[in-house]
């Protein structure tokens, strides 16, 4: 299909309106007009007629290559970044539902914020000083998970001389080399796949490695390797929490495989970030982020296989800076920031919720 050009124009337009709007996503989907998510709510973009489904296509097309036009035809959805003539950067997501294309938008802000700005724990600076081993980033799309770690990542290139490489699919994220060295490598442009990019970095004279997503055995073995090998491995899984987190890595291996993997993981894995976004009261989003450090129990906890003790480990370790979502929770109620409504709703543990609250 050619680009029409009055469809780029429109497509354009659009995104200029999520960035004016202060919205986080775009939707475009056949038999609704185009749809913004703000502060983490859904609503029809006001003034826009509904989609048909050859307007719905040439919007989407418009902003895609011949190589992603392909990818789509293949495999029935692409991923993709698209640069907005320097005014922002969006993560994308074409695909086929009922026979027609739909699309998802995710706006990247081009500032990478510091773990100030963000509002998250001073304790995640403690990963950044770290020279091997492996943070992990986890809970559900669309809660910050990316941008935490883009804070971190950063933190290292502005105060150590390392070389650095991010795999990512897209990249969403352009760094700005400082004392470090960067280079950022997106699936389907530079690199195959994720294990493919990750083996690569063997040969390649690297200190900190991005993974976007750990989403085979092969990459999660290959990035274990790399962590117990002198590398620092930042990732994220869609995970809930940190006790879903280990026994998810555990159990992507053959039974025969997995005592292994307990120990190999137990002597890499430096921590676990799990977050959400809550709507904060009087506007805006504010994250509640459960933290797991790495302490001779947690060793002890993995290569046991009991991590139904995780959260017995993070309420007894909170001086240190560990704490359990619920906690996080209870702190963001208290404060003021956010309705117990909400809280309820992202608590692993309604009662104990409460019982922190008291």
């Amino acid at each position: 299909m050619a680009v029409n050009i009055k469809s780029e124009q429109l497509m354009k337009k659009l995104l200029e309106t999520v960035v004016q709007q202060g919205a986080s996503d775009l939707h475009l989907s056949v038999g609704k007009p185009p749809i913004l998510r703000v502060d983490g709510a859904l609503a029809p973009l006001a003034g826009e007629n509904i989609l048909d489904k050859k307007t719905c296509a040439e919007l989407l097309f418009s902003i895609m290559n011949d190589i992603q036009k392909k990818m789509l035809e293949q495999q029935y959805s692409v991923d993709f970044s698209f640069e907005l003539e320097g005014k922002a950067r969006f993560r994308v997501n074409v695909y086929r539902q009922l026979g027609v294309l739909s699309g998802a938008f995710r706006l990247i802000n081009s500032d990478i914020k510091t773990i100030e700005d963000l509002g998250l724990p001073v304790t995640l600076r403690e990963f950044t000083k770290l020279s091997q081993g492996m943070v992990l980033f986890v809970g559900p799309t669309g809660h910050g998970k990316s941008t935490s770690m883009a804070a971190l990542l950063n933190e290292i290139n502005q105060k150590r001389a390392e070389h650095i490489v991010t795999i990512e699919d897209p990249i969403e994220y352009v760094y700005k080399q400082d004392l470090s060295i960067i280079n950022q490598r997106e699936i389907g442009q530079d690199a195959k796949s994720f294990k493919t990019g990750l083996r690569a970095a063997f040969r390649q004279d690297i200190d900190v490695i991005l993974v976007g997503e750990m989403r085979d055995a092969e990459t999660i073995s290959t990035a274990i390797t790399a962590a117990e090998t002198g590398h620092l491995i930042f990732s994220t899984l869609h995970t809930n929490d940190a006790g879903q987190t280990i026994d998810r890595i555990i159990d992507v291996f053959p039974g025969n495989q997995q005592n292994q993997i307990r120990s190999q993981l137990s002597s890499v894995l430096s921590g676990i970030v799990s977050q959400r976004l809550l709507p904060k009261i009087g506007g805006g989003r504010v994250p509640a982020v459960e933290v797991l450090l790495k302490n001779d129990a947690v060793e002890s906890m993995i290569r046991e296989g009991q991590t139904h003790q995780v959260i017995n480990v993070m309420e007894t370790n909170v001086e240190s800076g560990m704490q359990s979502i619920n906690r996080a929770l209870a702190v963001l109620v208290k404060e003021g920031k956010v309705t117990l409504e909400d809280a309820e709703r992202y608590a692993t543990d309604r009662d104990m919720l409460h019982m922190l609250i008291r």
